[in-house]
């Protein structure tokens, strides 16, 4: 493994290294706090035991899973049809062999790969672009949501209202407008871009972003939304069933902040994620006093049900993927 790092271009070692930089800081900070606060069973254990019934807010988490993933393949199957005409069933299994080949895969290439393989024409240039198309989505919800949130947090969190802590408030902002103006403007930018040399090959990525109407621009943000809600109250749940009891703005401003960090921070996935929402939530809701262990349980329950099962049964069809030129 070592020598095939050192035989890697310049820039792939550059990313590489970054990438190992990065998570190497978020295990060096999860595991400082942990040392401030040791983990301890009999902690998480006493804790469990003043929630009432707490099988009831792990079967809410766990069952909410398919819906989760359902209201995913949703989005994908409206922006597909631009690419191929296609059942939601087989739209599903393409998002499901996605998040199978995302867990070991880097950023976004394994869940693209996964959906881009699963379907049966050959537009998959096309079909790259539609799921570029629907990260972006799913991505600028979580922003938009994060700016909220980091406002309520500001409010809420004194030492934290600082110069750094209000420009960052002010890109969040800027960054939510600038995605509105691109999605006004995203029709001729695209016919823009696709008439530059030298860029110009690379437009059947993009080009399909033109094709989109207003309504299935609208269907699909629609579909986002829901889903961040969604994903949102399993955050809760897990936090309800490891007894995490917070006001609810601050529980959902406090959730809105750890997928905003989960969203902006690229994916390692040396375990998926993993470790990148555990150390953005010990920061966020350290101010109100949650134990340490507890919090990483409830992150880590919110990861084996919408992670770890998923990526178990999208094994059964990445073995059905066609490999193909």
């Amino acid at each position: 493994m070592f020598s095939s790092v050192l035989s890697l271009k310049p820039d792939k070692k550059i990313t590489f290294f970054a990438k190992l930089f990065v998570f190497v800081g978020l295990v060096a900070y999860i595991g400082y706090v942990l040392r401030q606060q040791p983990f301890d069973w009999k902690t998480v254990q006493a804790q469990f035991k003043t929630v009432r019934y707490p099988a009831w807010w792990l079967a809410g988490l766990v069952g909410l899973m398919p819906v989760n993933w359902g209201l995913e393949a949703l989005k994908w199957y409206i922006l597909l049809q631009r690419v191929e005409r296609t059942s939601y069933w087989s739209a599903f299994q393409g998002v499901l062999a996605g998040v199978a080949l995302g867990f070991a895969l880097p950023a976004q290439l394994g869940d693209t790969a996964g959906r881009v393989l699963s379907l049966r024409s050959g537009q998959r240039g096309a079909a790259i672009g539609a799921s570029l198309v629907s990260g972006g989505m799913q991505f600028y919800v979580a922003l938009v949501a994060g700016a909220i949130a980091w406002a309520y947090h500001l409010s809420t969190v004194a030492n934290r209202n600082t110069t750094a802590g209000r420009w960052l408030f002010i890109l969040l902002i800027s960054l939510s407008a600038g995605g509105i103006l691109l999605g006004l403007v995203r029709q001729k930018l695209v016919r823009w871009l696709s008439s530059r040399q030298g860029i110009d090959r690379w437009a059947i990525y993009w080009r399909v972003a033109g094709y989109y109407s207003d309504r299935e621009i609208g269907l699909a943000l629609i579909v986002a939304l829901l889903r961040y809600c969604l994903f949102s109250v399993q955050f809760y749940l897990a936090m309800q069933a490891v007894g995490i009891r917070l006001q609810p703005a601050t529980s959902a401003s406090g959730i809105g902040l750890v997928f905003l960090v989960k969203t902006l921070t690229p994916a390692f996935n040396l375990l998926s994620d993993l470790g990148v929402r555990e150390a953005a939530s010990l920061w966020v809701f350290a101010p109100y006093g949650v134990q340490v262990p507890v919090m990483l349980t409830a992150t880590l329950l919110l990861w084996l049900a919408n992670i770890l099962i998923p990526v178990l049964v999208g094994l059964i069809w990445v073995w059905k993927l066609r490999i193909r030129r």
